[in-house]
């Protein structure tokens, strides 16, 4: 079974930094793209970063690019979000996620082809 525990969250003025990390177990890790999502209040869960199963490819929704940092440490199953220069709209709940299908090299961003998600964490910033 499948198991993803975020952590990392918390409350930052806008313009500070956070770093999440997700930690995973019950799958071989490195065989599998992991993907971050969040969701705002009254608002769709939404796509924001992936990264390859092999650490390889990664991608960003536009709204994050070139603030945001996804990383991987297969060693550890761990994945991590770097968020810098965070706004107040960067506000919502921070999810992990598995790729649903193997494969070293797939970064999917749809949350359907996810099948397993954590908690989530609380991120708030504040203007």
């Amino acid at each position: 079974q499948v198991q993803l525990v975020e952590s990392g969250g918390g409350l930052v003025q806008a313009g500070g930094s956070l770093r999440l990390s997700c930690a995973a177990s019950g799958r071989t890790f490195s065989n599998y793209a992991m993907g971050w999502f969040r969701q705002a209040p009254g608002k769709e869960r939404e796509f924001v970063a992936v990264i390859s199963g092999s650490g390889g490819r990664t991608y960003y929704a536009g709204s994050v690019k070139g603030r945001f940092t996804i990383s991987r440490d297969n060693a550890k199953n761990t994945l991590y979000l770097q968020m810098n220069s965070l706004k107040p709209e960067d506000t919502g709940v921070y999810y992990c996620a598995t790729g649903r299908v193997s494969g070293r090299y797939t970064t999917p961003m749809n949350a359907y082809d996810y099948d397993a998600w954590g908690q989530g964490t609380q991120v708030t910033v504040s203007s």
